[in-house]
């Protein structure tokens, strides 16, 4: 299983993230500053202390954090089934 082992806060509220894997890439989440939680991000120095979490999460205080999986499957281009081939089972046998 993958997990970030690296983040970096970047300009205009993108990302960039190193997996375990080797996967790397950027990850743009401008489109949630300002915005409910991420009302945070409004002390742009608040966006720029993201850290990874004890679950593999990327984390910037204790109520605000996103799943890293997501973000691997936005740089990869992949679907949750092709990372998690058992959910195609599943799913043909709904």
């Amino acid at each position: 299983m993958f997990k970030p082992i690296e983040v970096k806060a970047l300009k205009n509220y993108r990302l960039q993230i190193k997996f375990s894997d080797g996967v790397e890439g950027e990850i743009d989440l401008s489109e949630f500053a300002g915005k409910g939680v991420f009302k945070l991000w409004n002390e742009y120095s608040k966006f720029e202390s993201v850290t990874i979490g004890s679950s593999g999460e990327i984390v910037w205080n204790d109520q605000v954090d996103m799943d890293s999986v997501n973000m691997y499957l936005k740089i990869t281009g992949k679907k949750i089934e092709d990372i998690f081939p058992k959910l195609r089972e599943i799913a043909e046998h709904a």
